[in-house]
Order: structure tokens, then C-alpha cells, then sequence
């Protein structure tokens, strides 16, 4: 999209494949399906390892991904000292690192500007929510 940044980014084919599955076109696939592996592969390419189950929903404007699991060693160690909150703070950077491959892949798969891109990350239990904002179609 106009206006954004370039940065070296995975196409969302490469996510979805990640992620283990194909893009919806191929398969029958529907697009919740897709935008949930796009996400749930882009975890397991940036971070190593992957959420072990994943949805998503559109609501008019709107999408949302929760996603369970995916912690990776290094951040259990830390949860299990009572460091949330560092936890939390560098898994919210890194989803402001690689905003433009999460941004990038919706946009692909729904033919829509994503407007605005949202990350939250619960652990009891251990789940991250994904919020894209999206133009609002021409009615």
C-alpha cells in the first residue's frame, strides 16, 4: 500500500505455507482459514515456533485473530520467574517491528487497506489476539 514502508517480508503464500496448509484458492479453502494460518505461519517463521491453534474472524470492517500456544523457551523461563510484563513489552515491539508483513498479508488475502493493526498477548492461559482495522468498502 502507499505510503508504507518497505521491508524485506515473506509473501503470505510463504506464511500460509509455514503454517502448513495452502492459499484458499487451491484447496476450497475459506479465507478465515487463510488469514488465520497467514498469522500463525508468520509466528512460527519470526519467532521459531508457532501457535498450536488458531481462528479468525470478519466482521464488517473489522478482523480478528486469536491464536493459543507458541511461547517460545526463553519466555516460559521468563513467565515462570514473574516477568510479564517484560514478556509482554518485547512481544509488543516485535509485532511493531514486523506490523508491515501482518499489515501486508490481510491486504492481500481480502483485497483491503488495513487502516490500522492491533496486538495484545494474555498468558493464563498463553493466547495472542490480532486486530486489523480495515477501509470501509464502497457502499
Amino acid at each position: 500500500m502507499e505510503g508504507r514502508q518497505e521491508s524485506p517480508q515473506q509473501t503470505v503464500r510463504d506464511l500460509i505455507e509455514a503454517a502448513g496448509d495452502r492459499m484458499p484458492q487451491e484447496t476450497g479453502g475459506s479465507v478465515r482459514t487463510a488469514l488465520a494460518n497467514a498469522m500463525v505461519g508468520m509466528k512460527k517463521q519470526l519467532y521459531g515456533r508457532g501457535p498450536t491453534a488458531a481462528k479468525a474472524w470478519l466482521l464488517d470492517d473489522y478482523v480478528f485473530v486469536a491464536m493459543e500456544g507458541g511461547l517460545t523457551r526463553n519466555e516460559e523461563t521468563l513467565l515462570a520467574a514473574g516477568k510479564e510484563e517484560l514478556v509482554r513489552e518485547y512481544r509488543l515491539s516485535f509485532q511493531e517491528t514486523v506490523k508491515a508483513t501482518a499489515m501486508s498479508s490481510v491486504e492481500e488475502l481480502l483485497g483491503r487497506r488495513v487502516l490500522t493493526y492491533h496486538s495484545q498477548i494474555v498468558f493464563h492461559p498463553p493466547r495472542t489476539f490480532e486486530i486489523f482495522v480495515l477501509e470501509p468498502q464502497s457502499r
